[in-house]
């Protein structure tokens, strides 16, 4: 068994002094005093004196070590015991080697993929404890702001589509009832124009009261027989050549 050590550096790797000095109140206050976390760097030690731990790079990998405590870019804070691991030194180095081609140095994110995340996948590889979560607390919830940021930006774009496309069924629909109109017979068109004045209502009224007030030529009646076998001839012509007369 081997001890799993975690060492924890406060970033103060800018060039300006003041937002050095910044970070090192915020942790201050948010770690020492609060306990909630804090702007960190991460590394792991097993077996040796040195420790492993994740940064940028443009080519390579983004893996490297470099002797307890002394990374120069940042201030050491402290030293955490995680826990121990079954691994022998042969295993941890077989270990180290796959994270180093599978963390490429360009694929470092501050809030999705760094050191402490790194960390934390060490950690796992070796059988050992995570890290605390303050270490890196304000990354996730960095990151977790992020992805709920762009799921509403996301919904947002979904429902601008889904109100335009039912604004072009509308007014495809509406296009369509109006060529239909448009289109129509003339003759129909005519009769509905015509229907619908004032002018044709009233002729058109007066029309049946006209019809209603005379008798129906339109209809047949009776017929008389003939012995001769000549066509039946109607009541109703015989009746007018007979007032003609």
């Amino acid at each position: 068994m081997q001890e799993v050590v975690l060492h924890v550096y406060d970033v103060t790797n800018s060039d300006s002094e003041k937002t050095n000095n910044t970070i090192l109140q915020i942790n201050r206050i948010f770690k020492d005093r609060i306990g909630i976390g804090g702007i960190f760097h991460s590394a792991i030690q097993v077996y040796g004196e040195e420790e492993w731990s994740f940064g940028f790079c443009e080519n390579g990998s983004g893996v490297f070590s470099c002797p307890v405590g002394k990374n120069p870019m940042y201030t050491y804070r402290e030293r955490i015991v995680l826990g121990e691991t079954e691994c022998t030194v042969a295993q941890v180095n077989r270990i180290l080697r796959e994270l180093s081609r599978e963390w490429p140095g360009h694929s470092y994110d501050l809030l999705a993929r760094n050191c402490n995340h790194f960390c934390d996948v060490l950690c796992d590889r070796l059988g050992a404890p995570k890290l605390p979560g303050w270490v890196n607390r304000f990354a996730n919830a960095g990151d977790t702001a992020a992805v709920v940021a762009e799921n509403a930006a996301v919904k947002f774009r979904q429902a601008k589509t889904e109100i335009v496309n039912a604004s072009r069924v509308a007014y495809r629909f509406m296009a369509g009832l109006a060529s239909k109109n448009q289109a129509a017979p003339d003759s129909l068109g005519n009769s509905n124009q015509n229907r619908g004045s004032p002018t044709s209502q009233g002729a058109w009224f007066k029309n049946i009261i006209a019809a209603g007030a005379k008798p129906s030529s339109s209809g047949p009646t009776p017929s008389q027989d003939t012995d001769d076998g000549s066509p039946p001839v109607r009541r109703q012509n015989s009746t007018e050549q007979s007032t003609r007369l």
